[in-house]
């Protein structure tokens, strides 16, 4: 089953996206892969990216576009993928489309991850990193037994710059647009399917196992 997930930072999509390829047995592939994965590889669509990452300037779709279309012709996305992080527009998923024709294939699912925006909020403001290991936490949800202090090399916690409440507003308000344009589309095609991503970790993957048939 060839599968997209869509929603704003702070639904957990990823998170259940790996655990979902996991029980699939088809690969997850987000964005951020797909790019190392060109990098790494030094192909000539990877290198193409690399400058403009290197300017500090956004790739263009017609780079990032042939990235994931190298991808997707890849022998492990055959019995189907979960595509997270793209597209990201409109412009991206009408892209996407034209990919999945020229391999003769199709986008069969679009899980969209609905949360209120307070509850994004909290969840992305809330994260705390240590500046010793790297170790994530969350003050909410998980926090470390002292507060603070990480519990694995005692280093000091500390809220990332684009984990501040003003930063994450602002993060969610650029998204929202285009996730609800994308959103439309995919509805208008009767692909869509909503969950509720507001829930707990298990109650999220039920009505995901739903959505795909494996319940």
């Amino acid at each position: 089953m060839n599968i997209v997930f869509l929603g704003l930072p702070g639904t957990g999509k990823g998170t259940q996206a790996e655990m979902l390829a996991g029980e699939m047995e088809i690969p997850h592939i987000a964005t951020g892969d797909i790019f190392r994965e060109a990098i790494g590889r030094q192909t000539e669509l990877g290198q193409k990216a690399r400058k403009f990452m290197d300017a500090g300037e956004l790739v263009p779709d017609e780079v990032t576009c042939g990235m994931v279309k190298e991808r997707l012709a890849q022998e492990d996305t055959m019995s189907g993928f979960i595509l997270d992080g793209f597209p990201r527009t409109l412009a991206q998923a009408e892209a996407l489309d034209q990919i999945m024709q020229q391999l003769g294939r199709k986008l069969e699912l679009v899980i969209y991850f609905a949360a209120p925006e307070e509850v994004l909020i909290r969840r992305l403001s809330g994260r705390r990193v240590c500046s010793g290991c790297g170790a994530t936490y969350h003050v909410e949800f998980n926090p470390p037994l002292e507060e603070g202090t990480c519990d694995r090399c005692g280093g000091e916690l500390k809220q990332r710059e684009d984990d501040r409440e003003e930063t994450v507003i602002h993060r969610l308000q650029v998204n929202r647009e285009k996730t609800q344009q994308l959103v439309d589309y995919y509805e208008r095609q009767g692909k869509l399917t909503s969950l509720t991503a507001e829930g707990s970790l298990e109650k999220v993957r039920e009505q995901l196992k739903e959505a795909v048939g494996l319940i």
